[in-house]
């Protein structure tokens, strides 16, 4: 009876832990990656507006380069859309994320290297960091900050958009216009989501 009674003891002890644990939860890093079209800005803003329900203090940043669909707003292309704050360079973010619960990070690709130490400054501090972007270019290689801030974060969770030619799932975005440039602020009328096979194939035709 004693041994049972303790057994019970102990797993409300764990379970008020966890609670305890999701009230006042660490600093972390959260990665969202993938190609275009695979969800990752509308699962930023799923988990941004959460914390806001949740009434936290909650600050999201975007490159200020990115003005597809608005100069200061993040936009997925659901048109779901939530307010941010323009940035040129990384460390304007630390200078910017002060007495912040949560922040948040959208095309992460397109800011600079020292995004890590950022990310991993406000860790630190105790602030909960989402983070969303490519993790690859369209040629395949992987993109700015993103590798590094894979590494580094808590958890990583890679979305996928569907291939346009066959259905599965995609593995990159495949530029559709003649244009060089690694950056190239684009749509579907300039990249389509390819799987592998399907991306090499479309490479060999070029």
């Amino acid at each position: 009876m004693f041994a049972k009674s303790h057994k019970l003891c102990n797993f409300a002890f764990i379970m008020t832990e966890n609670l305890s644990g999701e009230r006042h939860r660490p600093g972390r890093i959260e990665v969202v990656c993938g190609s275009m079209f695979s969800g990752k800005t509308e699962e930023l803003i799923r988990r941004i507006k959460r914390a806001v329900f949740a009434k936290q203090r909650v600050e999201i940043f975007k490159p200020s380069i990115d003005t597809r669909y608005s100069e200061e707003a993040v936009v997925s292309h659901d048109q779901n859309t939530i307010l941010s704050t323009p940035v040129d360079t990384s460390a304007s973010i630390l200078l910017l994320a002060s007495d912040i619960d949560v922040v948040g990070i959208d095309e992460a690709q397109f800011l600079d290297d020292g995004l890590v130490a950022v990310c991993n400054e406000l860790a630190n501090r105790g602030v909960r960091v989402i983070v969303a972007g490519l993790d690859m270019d369209f040629k395949g290689v992987p993109f700015g900050p993103m590798p590094a801030l894979c590494a580094i974060a808590d958890e990583v969770t890679k979305v996928h958009a569907i291939c346009v030619k066959c259905g599965s799932l995609a593995y990159l975005s495949h530029r559709l216009v003649n244009d060089d440039k690694r950056v190239l602020l684009g749509e579907k009328a300039q990249y389509e989501p390819l799987c592998r096979a399907c991306y090499r194939e479309a490479v060999e035709k070029e």
